[in-house]
């Protein structure tokens, strides 16, 4: 069996998908399905069962698993309960390492982008203990992940055991299908498309910094299609342990992400530029963009889709059809 933390989540389902499509059903999910329709993204699934995180540890006894998944996780980079998020993102991280060290199963688990803060450290995914130390995350969530990551990378320069396979992944910023339950954590093209659609204006914000254009702050957006090609590459190549960028490498701006979506139904932009709030201003990235130098070094070369591309896929198979679930 394979077991995939936060399964019932965005990379997750998706993730999910893709082993039910590649003909496997022998998956359990660890999540909360909660009563924000999150049980929607795993509809179309066949799995063995969905376990609680409070329940997997009574689980896990005795359990013999292919691999684990590790997903879950509270991802809001607006979290604030700093126990909840160190319980959830780091501790709960840390007994699944011991658990798959003892085991021998592999470990293939989510990090972060957040962890390089405002990528003045730059966003080179060194997994030495020195490169991660200089990094500083600009909030609780990329701290919980950056904890993660010192941790291994500690027990990696130690020599201490670790899983035949342990791979963690620094994914940037994600956008696709089964994000909808994210609220304000969904993509801007997720939650703008209903107006772009309709006509409506959308409302970017407005560039505070010199030099910088109103709407051309960037990121390294990836389709979840790409992210999901990873982590199964990853998984039929046990020989590969790291820890790896998940971007394009290639940073786009919101405006041409929201021009891509325009392009994508034809219709004319219609674009508005707002002040940020003053209160995300301190915290708030310009830029982020992966290098992906190690992922290919390792073997990867399953390519990443353009940002049209992407879109266009989105749009036509997801956002603009009554049942926008994978």
């Amino acid at each position: 069996m394979l077991l995939v933390t936060g399964g019932a989540g965005f990379i997750g389902s998706n993730v999910v998908a893709a082993l039910n499509d590649a003909g496997r059903s022998d998956i359990v999910v660890c999540d909360l399905l909660g009563s924000d329709g999150k049980w929607r993204n795993l509809a179309k699934r066949q799995l063995v069962d969905i376990v609680p995180p409070a329940e997997l540890p009574d689980w896990l006894k005795g359990r013999k698993l292919d691999a684990v998944i590790h997903l879950g996780a509270i991802s809001e980079t607006t979290a604030t309960d700093g126990d909840l998020v160190i319980e959830t993102n780091f501790r709960f991280s840390m007994r699944l390492l011991d658990w798959c060290t003892a085991n021998a199963v592999p470990l293939i688990y989510a990090s972060s982008a957040a962890t390089y803060g405002d990528g003045a450290e730059g966003f080179d995914d060194d997994a030495s203990l020195p490169a991660l130390k200089k990094l500083r995350p600009m909030n609780l969530y990329g701290w919980s992940k950056q904890l993660f990551d010192l941790a291994v990378a500690e027990r990696v320069a130690r020599g201490e055991r670790l899983p035949p396979q342990w791979s963690g992944l620094k994914f940037f910023n994600v956008f696709g299908p089964n994000e909808y339950h994210k609220g304000t954590m969904m993509s801007v093209l997720a939650r703008r498309f209903d107006d772009v659609k309709a006509g409506r204006v959308v409302q970017l914000f407005k560039s505070h910094r010199d030099g910088i254009a109103d709407g051309d702050q960037r990121r390294d957006f990836i389709y979840v299609d790409d992210v999901v090609r990873v982590i199964l590459w990853l998984l039929a190549t046990p020989s590969v342990s790291g820890l790896f960028n998940v971007g394009t490498g290639k940073a786009r701006s919101f405006r041409e992400l929201m021009l891509a979506a325009y392009a994508a139904l034809g219709t004319r932009p219609n674009i508005d530029y707002v002040d940020m709030p003053e209160q995300i201003r301190g915290s708030y990235q310009y830029f982020t963009e992966s290098k992906v130098d190690r992922l290919r070094r390792a073997g990867y070369n399953g390519g990443f889709t353009t940002l049209e591309d992407a879109v266009k896929a989105y749009v036509a198979d997801y956002l603009d059809r009554p049942d926008r679930f994978r």
